[in-house]
């Protein structure tokens, strides 16, 4: 995971600036380099304002420039980031580029009176986007990451480049990971098969049988104690949730431990 991208105003300034740091963090420990992104959107072409919307772009540059100036860099490349238009379009239009391996991104409203643990942006992006997402809880630290529980109700993983991600997380801090097969009432048969790679990259098994695969996760949490949680975005898969609606609800979901979501078959 060599490209990291950062998108910024989804939350408060100093929220913002500690999920920067963890992004900076754990590039470091990849080797890799973060891009902090914040929009802009361009006023239409004509006369002079494509002179305008230069300025608008330097504006923006400018911005990121300064929130960056209050990071601890590492020595990691930490590139500001520019893009005009919307962010949901901007994104994957840089990715076709750029090959982003990773986005880092938060709650986009953490106090404790919101009922969203994602809100409407961030919650599009980790449904639309085929970009693996790693989501920070509000103000959380960088630390290694040793342990990390992996939570599915079907071991099939059928897009090949899915478990890129955690292939990389695991091998470079030496991390162990604990498979858990939730077992829910839409249990099929052939959930029971597990792919070879995945396999391969499993310390241990557990299965649970729960209504939810949220269930089994909260039911094996603390008595696993990760640093990470993973989970796989699809139809039959953690966040099916996400496919009627672009938001998560607290009581449907919070994690206050990083969140690693990989993108499974549809």
């Amino acid at each position: 995971m060599k490209n990291i991208l950062v998108p910024l105003g989804l939350s408060e300034k100093s929220i913002t600036v500690s999920r920067l740091q963890y992004a900076i963090d754990l590039a470091k420990e990849l080797s890799g380099t973060v891009y902090a992104v914040e929009v802009f959107k361009e006023l239409p072409r004509s006369g002079s304002l494509p002179s305008v919307n230069k300025t608008l772009k330097e504006i923006t540059s400018s911005l990121i420039e300064e929130m960056l100036s209050k990071l601890d860099h590492k020595g990691v490349d930490v590139i500001a980031l520019p893009l005009e238009g919307e962010l949901l379009e901007a994104i994957p239009k840089f990715n076709l580029e750029n090959a982003i391996d990773l986005i880092v991104l938060g709650p986009e409203n953490n106090t404790i009176n919101d009922p969203y643990f994602l809100g409407d942006t961030s919650g599009s992006l980790v449904k639309k986007t085929e970009i693996p997402i790693l989501i920070i809880p509000e103000n959380y630290t960088f630390t290694p990451i040793k342990k990390v529980l992996m939570a599915v109700k079907s071991g099939n993983v059928k897009k090949k480049s899915a478990l890129v991600p955690i292939k990389e997380i695991l091998s470079t801090f030496n991390a162990e990971m604990k498979l858990l097969q939730v077992k829910t009432v839409d249990f099929l048969p052939e959930d029971s098969e597990f792919q070879k790679d995945l396999g391969e990259i499993t310390s241990s098994y557990k299965s649970s049988e729960n209504a939810t695969l949220f269930q089994g996760v909260l039911e094996h949490l603390n008595e696993n104690n990760p640093d990470m949680l993973c989970v796989f975005r699809r139809k039959r898969g953690f966040f099916a949730k996400l496919w009627e609606e672009n938001t998560v609800l607290k009581k449907d979901f919070e994690s206050r431990i990083p969140l690693l979501v990989l993108r499974g078959s549809d």
